[in-house]
């Protein structure tokens, strides 16, 4: 019997998308469905629990191919290859170089250099470049807005000098000035008419980009990943409607703009964010009606982020790099940066470098990861996200259309308005632990110590001492308000102990102590965990012998009512006593004057801020 035209799994009928959600309905056991199943995204609107095929046949995007018009599936058709790229912090040039040299045995194809703007020269550049084969790499440079110019010029001069196939050249110049507006709140007026300057610079090399978004400095400063898109777009588009005011053809000027995004932690979110911003992108250039769709094509530089990056339990920040750069490479980006995992706390050394260059290079060598154009594609919930970021950042893209564009709504502040509120409110959500930074408000390493470890400052390269204009966006990482205040401890040279006083019902204790030792040694201070007391007498006692300045209660809320009181006025103000949960007796246990209760609707960052402050730190 002929079974080659049967398809597999026909004897099983699929259920409806109907007879699901009465399925998840039962399982709920009557509990609200929106409010157990349906995530409210940051980004403004709901994910269901499932998607099936008729939720994205209503969809554009899927009837998309890769490397064509909108490029929602990429700009590719054949694979999906990236450049790894290495940005190089270096004194001098001939450092530069031989770092660069370097770094191109070792996996890397795209080399990122920083000039001081009062050194670009010819001398410069060629003590920058020798030896290295600018036409089998790509290379991006950042220098002053003012000497870009310059620097393009010398630029060309140098390959031409070299005698290279232009149509191999691929490069890049960081010129954005309307980043320091909307970031430092500098005036960058006279520095607008600089663009088609560089444009006219670079005309005969088609791969040369010279008008940079710098959208990864919202990103860096704690933007939702909907506010990075939308602002993006808009910002990419007042570079556009500049150029093709100032004469230069709607395709050309849509070529020289690259835009460079970050990649927060929210992995599936992040690859529909790339794919979103290709959709939208295109739709923008569209309307300008180039000579052809491949002007259309957006190039983005993916670089992972710096907001969520900690001092302590630094190698976490792997963990964090590494998801974020699979999710940059599965959307499709055109080059990807991996910060450095000690980027927060020192300048990146050769170890940690290798790390960051192996983590891109796993992903392509030997997770193959560039070889499958469009990875995601299929997916009903990528699908589901891409389109749903799109619209939502279409709205940001209006709205800041209908102030004027993105130098109008930044010079009034709105975007500033918008991100530092954001920020704010990430870190709110932080000290409350609605947002979890692992190993810094969740599940910290207890026995860490800094090691002369400080935070970076986030430093301007601009030399410029001109007062701000506008409104400034307040750049801080995630985890810098814990990590200031572990610090602080640390410094103290006193490490307060935390005593676990277990006793009663063995789950709820052991429970409500594993949320204590986290919850303190958040501080950095010394936490003592117990097997359980027989009495609260021989638990305060104990307490007291290790030499504890606090004592926490950890047991369940029904016997509270008899083991809180009793534990509390023997301990007698030898030290500070707390009861771990939010009992139904808490408000008789205040009255007998029992002041201090953790659990997880306190906001442990000023709770945490307090006990230092009871206690000396």
């Amino acid at each position: 019997m002929n079974k080659t035209n049967e398809k597999l799994f026909q004897e099983f009928v699929a259920p409806t998308t109907q007879e699901w959600l009465d399925k998840i309905q039962v399982d709920l056991k009557g509990a609200d469905f929106q409010k157990r199943m349906v995530w409210r995204t940051n980004e403004g609107f709901d994910v269901q629990p499932f998607y099936r095929r008729e939720d994205v046949e209503k969809l554009q995007t899927p009837d998309a191919l890769p490397g064509e018009f909108p490029f929602v599936r990429g700009n590719k058709k054949a694979d999906n290859e990236w450049y790894v790229r290495q940005n190089i912090k270096a004194q001098t040039p001939q450092e530069a170089n031989a770092k660069a040299l370097d770094v191109l045995n070792k996996g890397i194809d795209s080399l990122g250099f920083r000039i001081p703007g009062d050194e670009v020269s010819k001398e410069y550049v060629e003590a920058l470049l020798k030896d290295i084969a600018c036409d089998c790499i790509e290379i991006n440079f950042t220098t002053c807005k003012r000497h870009s110019v310059e620097l393009a010029q010398i630029l060309v001069a140098y390959f031409e000098e070299k005698g290279y196939d232009k149509d191999r050249i691929v490069v890049s110049i960081d010129w954005d000035p309307m980043e320091k507006t909307v970031m430092k709140g500098k005036n960058v007026d006279a520095l607008l008419p600089l663009a088609k300057q560089l444009i006219d610079t670079v005309k005969e090399y088609k791969h040369f980009r010279v008008i940079a978004v710098n959208a990864v400095a919202l990103n860096n400063a704690g933007a939702y990943i909907v506010q990075e898109l939308g602002y993006a777009l808009a910002w990419g588009a007042e570079y556009m409607q500049m150029l093709v005011d100032e004469g230069v053809d709607a395709a050309e000027a849509a070529r020289r703009i690259k835009f460079n995004f970050g990649i927060s932690e929210n992995y599936f979110m992040e690859i529909a964010k790339f794919r979103a911003a290709r959709l939208l992108w295109a739709k923008i250039v569209k309307e300008y009606q180039p000579c052809c769709d491949c002007a259309c094509r957006m190039i983005a530089n993916a670089e992972t982020t710096r907001y969520n990056m900690t001092v302590f339990d630094a190698y976490v920040n792997l963990l964090r790099s590494q998801t974020e750069t699979m999710s940059a490479a599965i959307a499709g980006v055109h080059s990807i940066v991996v910060t450095p995992f000690d980027a927060a706390y020192e300048t990146p050394n050769d170890f940690s470098e290798r790390i960051a260059r192996n983590q891109q290079l796993l992903l392509k060598e030997e997770s193959h990861f560039a070889t499958i154009v469009d990875p995601s594609a299929g997916s009903y919930y990528i699908e589901e996200l891409t389109a749903s970021l799109a619209k939502e950042a279409w709205k940001i893209f209006l709205n800041v259309e209908e102030q004027g564009g993105f130098l109008s709504a930044a010079k009034a502040g709105t975007i500033q308005d918008v991100i530092n509120a954001t920020n704010e409110k990430r870190h709110l959500h932080a000290a409350q632990r609605r947002e979890f930074i692992l190993g810094t408000n969740q599940f910290p390493n207890f026995t860490e110590q800094s090691d002369g470890k400080e935070p970076l400052a986030q430093c301007c390269c601009c030399k410029s001492n001109d007062a701000p204009e506008f409104k400034a966006i307040n750049a801080t990482r995630l985890a810098a308000d814990f990590e200031n205040l572990r610090l602080a401890t640390e410094k103290s040279g006193k490490q307060p102990v935390a005593f676990m006083l277990t006793v009663g019902n063995l789950v709820w204790r052991q429970a409500r102590a594993q949320f204590s030792t986290n919850f303190f040694a958040c501080a950095g201070y010394k936490v003592i965990d117990n097997l359980g007391f027989k009495s609260v007498e021989e638990g305060v006692d104990a307490a007291l012998q290790a030499g504890a300045d606090i004592i926490v209660i950890c047991s369940s809320d029904d016997e509270y009512a008899e083991y809180a009181v009793p534990a509390y006025k023997y301990l007698d103000g030898r030290a500070l006593f707390v009861v771990a949960g939010a009992p139904a007796c808490a408000e008789e246990l205040k009255v007998a004057g029992i002041e201090h209760f953790v659990h997880v609707k306190v906001n442990q960052l000023e709770t945490l801020k307090m006990f230092n402050e009871k206690l000396g730190i």
